[in-house]
């Protein structure tokens, strides 16, 4: 297995429920720690990750700060739809800490992968950097 940021699978984000023009949901897929997407407030909030080709993915690190309950599907088609959940997860509160967590996933393949956070520790939240295992 190895580890892959985003940006090195030519992967973009095709879809955001929400968007600050200084936190795009670009900086998801950057690689940088350091930038990030944040949202607009209420939930739940989403953003879909398009693989240029089918990417087979066993585990994910995701980086964020808020957020609280997390699910995540997948889809092989080349259109962003009929989604089949993967996992969901309830992160920890870090209080003023980046929030990071390996999830672990039945190996598989995905054109797209939707993250819908369906709760926060506070009204907004940010993700900072999504990371896979191949």
């Amino acid at each position: 297995m190895t580890d892959s940021s985003f940006s090195s699978l030519d992967a973009k984000v095709v879809l955001a429920s929400s968007s600050d023009e200084s936190h795009p949901p670009e900086n998801i897929v950057d690689g940088n720690i350091n930038t990030f997407w944040m949202s607009t407030g209420m939930f739940p909030q989403e953003f879909i990750i398009r693989f240029s080709e089918p990417t087979t993915i066993s585990a994910l690190t995701v980086d964020s700060y808020n957020v609280k309950k997390l699910k995540i599907e997948k889809n092989i088609s080349q259109s962003a739809s009929q989604f089949e959940s993967v996992t969901e997860k309830e992160f920890e509160s870090t209080e003023r800490h980046l929030q990071t967590n390996a999830i672990s996933l039945n190996p598989g393949s995905a054109t797209h992968l939707r993250f819908i956070i369906t709760s926060g520790y506070d009204h907004f939240v940010s993700v900072h950097k999504v990371s896979i295992k191949k």
